[in-house]
């Protein structure tokens, strides 16, 4: 386990009194780690870290597994001095200030893209045990639920859902079916545009008669903003005065924004988290339930993913419709094998695969990030770290790409700034 520790916190850590932290002592009962991103200049961050203190006060001298959790520290503060300072806060350690390259590999493997945002994994594996770290320690002052691991979704929506004529249906009706898991809220204006679109295509998968339904966890402000918006839907909601229900489904698939649409195959697993992307993408529901797919044609509705972690883009020189398809069909089974491969090791696609013809948003995005002019051009853009990989050659082959994604992986290539 220390040996997994280190490869993904590093052999040093550091404390409030600046003293080194060897990462192979922090002990061999230890099972979970709680990876704590923030900042000192960040006001809802400096707050939860008083809410966290206490809570790790609290479980370090009251719980049976004291010694099976550590919090560790994932700065994203650029000055030294303020990092320290809030250090100075804190009972459990930190990365180190200048482990910059660290401290950005853990944000993209964790898919970080709020702060503060508290993640436990297994400290054996790596592996995500619970993303909303933030509601643990609202929900579960005294750490009675230990280790927060994931439960069936049938488990956690279990009771009755409203529709939005007052009548009820117990959770055990949606057994079977394909289900939206739908976070949103009316305060929100993306939530709002993407409701009525949802409608749409939530009434062509069931026209078509497949079995699906949606399940709507608001996250509004009042019970009447609640019941304005969800007049407007269709489908089934979490009632807004189960608060403690709410919450449990936003931990469990840690929710960091909204909206956010979660689709489940008929087992209650996880087929996709793009769900809104998908839905935009997608409005005759062609594709639906959405599984993933390994190559995307890079456009205005999912370049959101653009920002969620590395992504291999490969520029075109394509105007019409089918003019990407030899591209796609080129770095596809590259795609399709990683895909394969992370997904028997249960663990999220350390990169994503787009190919991009020409249009206004694919200009938009190489004056960015100062990409050559050339087509084809192969690169790999971290946007989160502000690093692109670019490789121009005179022809791509599987090779050249299959080469390019290794080294990429392996931590061989040396990025550029963006």
């Amino acid at each position: 386990m220390s040996e997994f520790l280190v490869s993904l916190l590093g052999e040093r850590l550091v404390n409030s009194e600046k003293a080194e932290v060897d990462v192979q002592s922090l002990g061999g009962k230890l099972s979970l780690v709680g990876l704590f991103f923030g900042c000192s200049l960040n006001a809802p961050c400096k707050q939860f870290n008083g809410s966290l203190c206490e809570f790790y006060s609290r479980f370090k001298k009251t719980s049976e597994h004291r010694d099976k959790l550590e919090i560790v520290f994932i700065s994203s503060d650029q000055d030294q001095k303020h990092w320290q300072d809030f250090l100075q806060e804190m009972p459990w350690p930190a990365l180190p200030f200048k482990d910059r390259h660290k401290k950005m590999k853990l944000w993209n493997k964790y898919k970080v893209t709020s702060i503060p945002s508290l993640v436990f994994v297994d400290a054996a594996t790596g592996k995500v045990v619970c993303r909303n770290g933030l509601l643990v320690v609202r929900d579960d002052p005294k750490g009675l639920e230990f280790p927060w691991g994931p439960k069936p979704f049938a488990e956690v929506v279990a009771g009755p859902l409203l529709r939005n004529n007052r009548q009820t249906a117990d959770s055990s009706s949606l057994e079977g079916h394909f289900v939206g898991v739908y976070f949103s809220a009316h305060w929100c204006p993306p939530c709002r545009s993407l409701t009525r679109v949802l409608v749409e295509s939530y009434r062509t998968v069931k026209e078509s008669g497949q079995k699906f339904e949606i399940v709507f966890v608001s996250a509004d402000r009042s019970e009447e903003s609640f019941k304005q918006y969800f007049s407007e839907m269709p489908w089934l909601a979490v009632p807004y005065s189960d608060e403690a229900r709410r919450s449990r489904l936003n931990r469990l698939y840690g929710i960091q924004g909204i909206p956010t649409l979660i689709l489940l195959d008929t087992d209650g697993h996880i087929i996709t988290r793009q769900g809104r992307v998908e839905v935009l993408n997608d409005p005759e529901c062609r594709l639906f339930p959405w599984h993933p797919r390994p190559v995307l044609e890079l456009s205005e509705s999912n370049a959101v993913q653009l920002h969620e972690g590395p992504c291999l883009v490969l520029f075109v020189d394509a105007e019409e419709e089918g003019e990407l398809e030899p591209a796609k069909e080129l770095i596809q089974p590259i795609a399709e094998k990683l895909m394969a491969k992370y997904k028997a090791k249960e663990e999220e696609m350390p990169l994503l695969f787009f190919v991009a013809g020409e249009d206004d948003m694919t200009d938009s995005l190489r004056d960015y990030t100062n990409l050559p002019e050339a087509a084809p051009l192969l690169t790999i853009l971290d946007m989160s770290a502000r690093a692109k990989y670019v490789r121009d050659v005179e022809e791509i082959t599987p090779a050249v790409v299959e080469q390019f994604v290794s080294d990429f992986l392996a931590e061989k290539l040396k990025p550029d700034p963006i």
